[in-house]
């Protein structure tokens, strides 16, 4: 070949070379950061082995406790380096059920966990969290503590077995059973003790609550582990949060269906957690669907782990406080949250998407991007942020929380109830880059009530068919 061929060629191959790079790092760019979070997250995978409980003595009864036998056939499939703990259809009474690293815990179609409703069955006391603050508690129901490719998954149900005759009671309200003199989470040795354990940096190991309190255990709380995995599994009748991944990474929630009407019975609250998808799920709750946390006050700025990198897609909401909502408890953080791809529709669905904490909590919430999610019918507003929120005493102090970069686009409301849009910011620090595009919202009460915020900014939306 002659000279001035080779450079040709070479010359031509240079730029096909510069050509395909710079096409890479277009597509690149323009990568949709959900998607990325997504293929991120690993989601864990588990030997072809199978342990059945009732090979380890498990009855399907209703009646006998089974706990040996469940603890036996999870210590069996880890041990043999991991598996799938199999739970028959039938209905099996058990204590807590503590998750251990590689372990599968599946429960076949049919079949039906009913967790003891003697709490001593739930001592003793394990590392845990109550409204973002660390304390020595009751167990979850079910729980892991510092392990790794945990799965609960299966067509079956966990049923809590929570009334207004057992844990219920304890909120401290009539409608849950409570009655007037009897012990509840409101007297002076419970949460306010709890309360000042938090502001003074009590050691966690003096934080000792359990037997002779009256602070209710979560259902599903893997604590500080990696790639987990909740699949098509039912939650029903829980003490209180349903799923409460704690200082947890790659959490994958799929599938899952909550039905559990009782006090604080928020369906998924991530804390301090990270590269999170929750997705083809239905919430009917008594409290908030969903809820993003990190930590309250003092606890939350001290733990310092923001939750970030959370996808929530193709989910329905019924009823509860929120559909998708960041706080209270977010001392230390709430970033890069998208929401997609969601129906909320209930007379009992309080808000689409709302953000709530106060000058106690402090906190930041940024980067939430809200997009093509269809409601129907909703009580206070499409979206509500509040910084002055507080259902106990006092909530004002030194810490002004940071609200910025909440983009809502391709949204259709039917029903706005009281408000379109409610943001109540701090004059001191408020409420930052807004934006609505291709947004509908029909029947708000009043279209908008905005304090303390920059503008919102809006294209191509309308509220009760007025352009803004």
């Amino acid at each position: 070949m002659k000279k001035s061929n080779l450079l040709y060629v070479l010359a031509l191959l240079f730029v096909c070379f510069s050509c395909k790079e710079k096409n890479t790092k277009e597509i690149a760019k323009t990568e949709d950061p959900a998607d990325k979070i997504i293929s991120e997250i690993v989601v864990p995978t588990f030997a072809e082995k199978d342990f059945n409980i009732t090979e380890y003595g498990a009855v399907a009864d209703g009646e006998t406790n089974n706990s040996n036998a469940i603890k036996s056939a999870i210590e069996a499939c880890n041990q043999a380096g991991g598996g799938r703990v199999v739970v028959p259809a039938g209905k099996y009474v058990t204590g807590p059920i503590h998750l251990l690293s590689n372990v599968n815990f599946h429960l076949e179609d049919g079949a039906e966990i009913l967790f003891s409703t003697n709490h001593k069955d739930y001592l003793p006391v394990v590392h845990t969290s109550y409204e973002g603050v660390e304390l020595m508690n009751y167990s979850p129901l079910i729980y892991a503590y510092k392990q790794k490719n945990i799965a609960v998954t299966g067509k079956g149900t966990f049923n809590g077995q929570a009334s207004n005759e057992n844990w219920w009671p304890w909120c401290g309200k009539d409608e849950y059973g409570h009655v007037e003199g009897a012990p509840q989470q409101k007297d002076s040795i419970n949460l306010p003790r709890l309360r000042k354990m938090n502001e003074a940096g009590t050691p966690l190991a003096e934080r000792l609550f359990g037997d002779g309190y009256q602070l209710r255990p979560t259902f599903f709380e893997p604590f500080e582990c990696e790639n987990i995995l909740v699949q098509n599994v039912t939650f029903t009748n829980a003490p209180f949060w349903v799923m409460h991944p704690i200082k947890s990474v790659n959490i994958t929630v799929d599938g899952v269906t909550v039905r559990s009407h009782g006090p604080n019975n928020d369906g998924c609250d991530p804390e301090y957690s990270k590269n999170i998808v929750i997705k083809n799920c239905l919430f009917d709750t008594g409290d908030d669907c969903i809820a993003i946390k990190s930590g309250r006050n003092d606890d939350g700025r001290r733990v310092n782990i923001p939750s970030e990198n959370i996808v929530v897609e193709n989910c329905e909401m019924k009823d509860g406080h929120g559909g998708v909502v960041m706080g209270s408890e977010i001392s230390a953080g709430v970033r890069n949250v998208y929401v997609r791809n969601c129906k909320m529709d209930s007379p009992n669905l309080d808000r689409a998407i709302r953000i709530k904490t106060n000058t106690l909590r402090g906190g930041f919430v940024e980067n939430v991007f809200v997009k093509n999610i269809e409601v129907g019918q909703v009580k206070e507003a499409f979206l509500k942020i509040n910084t002055h929120y507080g259902i106990y005493a006092n909530q004002e102090g030194d810490y002004l929380p940071s609200i910025k970069n909440i983009h809502i686009e391709d949204v259709k409301v039917e029903n706005g109830g009281k408000y379109g849009i409610l943001i109540k910011g701090r004059e001191a620090l408020p409420v930052k880059n807004i934006t609505f595009k291709n947004v509908v919202i029909n029947k708000a009460e009043t279209p908008m009530l905005i304090e303390h915020s920059e503008p919102v900014q809006f294209t191509n939306t309308t509220i009760n068919g007025q352009t803004y």
